[in-house]
């Protein structure tokens, strides 16, 4: 991404930029990432070799990293007292945001029952 150090996507796929935020779709045209932008991602559309670029639910993102898609995190630390309005891009900038690549893969189902922290039905732990 231009400037920044960082590389720009480049797996010869769709980009897909998630967002419904005019500031964050801002920073990342800033830095060169361009894309189809939506503000849902439907994963039945992510295709092996697509990037996925936003901030997304753990279970869709394993689903776009199930179909071969990467994903790549807009990330940023917000301010408690920020919470709940819009940024823009300069103040994504003032915060630090990164874009930064997970590999998510879920390993299944786990029923609360029985796992370390959950009562049992008995009320025990």
């Amino acid at each position: 991404m231009s400037g920044t150090g960082e590389e720009a996507p480049s797996s010869g796929g769709a980009v897909w930029l998630v967002s419904r935020h005019a500031g964050a779709l801002e920073w990342l045209r800033r830095r060169g990432v361009r894309g189809q932008v939506v503000r849902h991602l439907d994963p039945r559309q992510v295709r092996a070799g697509d990037v996925v670029v936003g901030v997304l639910p753990v279970a869709l993102a394993a689903q776009v990293c199930a179909r071969g898609g990467r994903f790549i995190a807009l990330e940023v630390e917000v301010p408690e007292e920020w919470r709940g309005r819009e940024l823009s891009a300069e103040e994504l900038e003032r915060l630090g945001a990164r874009l930064v690549e997970y590999q998510v893969r879920c390993v299944g189902e786990v029923k609360a029952e029985g796992w370390c922290g959950a009562e049992s039905g008995d009320g025990r732990r």
